[in-house]
Formats: C-alpha cells, structure tokens, sequence
C-alpha cells in the first residue's frame, strides 16, 4: 500500500511540475526581426511581370502566362523599371 501512494505522490508532483513548464520558443525581440530580410531575388520577384504565386524560374518582361502554374503574369509593382520616372526631363 506504501508503495502505491508514494507512486501516487510522485505522478502527482510529476504532472504539476510538467504544467508549469513555459513554451520554448523565442520571445519576439524586434531588433532581432529587422536584423532577419527575406532576399527576394531571381526573375520570379524582380522581372517586369511576376506570377502571383511567385513560382520559381518564371517572370518576364512582357505580359503572358507563368510556365509552371500557366496563371497570368501580373505587373511587378516593385520593379522600378516599369514604373516611368517623373524626374526625367525631355
């Protein structure tokens, strides 16, 4: 009988304990997310039109479909080539 409550108390001091453990994750640390930049580079996040799925190895310079998800391209809003430049004089 000894036995089973000193088994009971263990397991119960053991379950309690497991409870109070915290998540390991990091804590979000701001400084630490700006250090962290995704690099979008390759044709499919810097050609003149991009699949919105962002498929690798598609873009292109003209409009048309993505050769690997056949969606439509899109005008890449961030490509700065598309995009006529107001300071230019004629």
């Amino acid at each position: 009988m000894k036995n089973v409550a000193f088994a009971l108390i263990l397991l119960s001091v053991w379950v309690l304990t497991g409870c109070g453990q915290t998540s390991q994750e990091p804590a979000h640390d701001p400084a630490q997310a700006s250090k962290t930049v995704m690099t979008k580079v390759g044709p499919e996040f810097t050609s003149a039109y991009i699949c919105p799925m962002h498929c690798e190895g598609s873009g292109s310079d003209k409009p048309g479909k993505c050769p690997v998800c056949d969606m439509d391209y899109r005008p890449n809003e961030d490509n700065k080539s598309t995009v006529p430049d107001s300071t230019q004089t004629k």
